[in-house]
């Protein structure tokens, strides 16, 4: 099985500059980041899906709900993730993505959850797979089986997909490898041998000589084809 490399950036980086990055690297997909989402504002990436797409970029939506922890919202209900995964499944149409397609909820504490947050994870779940799309989960390597196994216990019209990030640092750095062929390692490298994704590396600072923005900050990714999003 070929694997594919991507990044994920929080904020559009414009047109112009994925058109570059299309051409000039061998990255092949993106985050795609549903908003106004609970802990994510910027709608910058909510009207692209079209340019995107007919540049050749494979997406995959994710959704930043409540938070345990950190920056962003902290409401942790049972409540709260079914009004979220209706949310998420209604920016998911918005922005022009298929019933079916898969969004990532965001959990970025890689702490054991606890009941409220598994109660809340559940529920967004359940409420996204209601409106017919299919369900992932961005997290920490460590706690990554335990939210497989969670989300298993429910009635889900696709077999769950897992993003883990495991990571040598957080801090930002210059990355040092070649920018036209990011390295594309198993993602069962990231710790959990089941990860359709894994995030290898956060806030490396590229440096892109003759692209419309000359450096960027992004985090780094490696999937299996066609493992972002359908």
């Amino acid at each position: 099985m070929g694997f594919q490399a991507g990044f994920d950036t929080s904020h559009y980086p414009g047109d112009s500059q994925m058109a570059w990055l299309k051409a000039n690297t061998n990255l092949t997909w993106c985050g795609f980041y549903l908003a106004p989402a609970p802990s994510h504002g910027d709608t910058g990436w909510m009207n692209t899906r079209a340019t995107l797409v007919a540049q050749g970029w494979g997406l995959a939506p994710v959704y930043l709900g409540q938070q345990t922890a950190g920056p962003g919202s902290h409401i942790i209900t049972a409540a709260q993730g079914s009004l979220d995964g209706a949310n998420a499944a209604q920016l998911a149409g918005q922005a022009g993505f298929a019933q079916g397609s898969y969004v990532y909820l965001d959990v970025e504490d890689g702490s054991a959850p606890t009941a409220a947050s598994q109660a809340y994870i559940k529920a967004w779940a359940q409420a996204l797979a209601q409106q017919g799309y299919s369900v992932g989960i961005y997290c920490s390597h460590v706690i990554a089986a335990n939210l497989f196994s969670l989300l298993q216990t429910l009635e889900l019209n696709a077999t769950p997909r897992i993003w883990a990030y495991k990571v040598s640092t957080t801090a930002t750095h210059a990355y040092t490898g070649s920018i036209a062929t990011f390295p594309t390692p198993d993602p069962a490298g990231s710790g959990y041998v089941s990860a359709s994704i894994w995030q290898r590396e956060q806030n490396c600072t590229l440096s892109l000589p003759g692209a419309p923005v000359t450096a960027m900050t992004v985090d780094l990714n490696t999937a299996g084809v066609g493992d972002w999003s359908g």
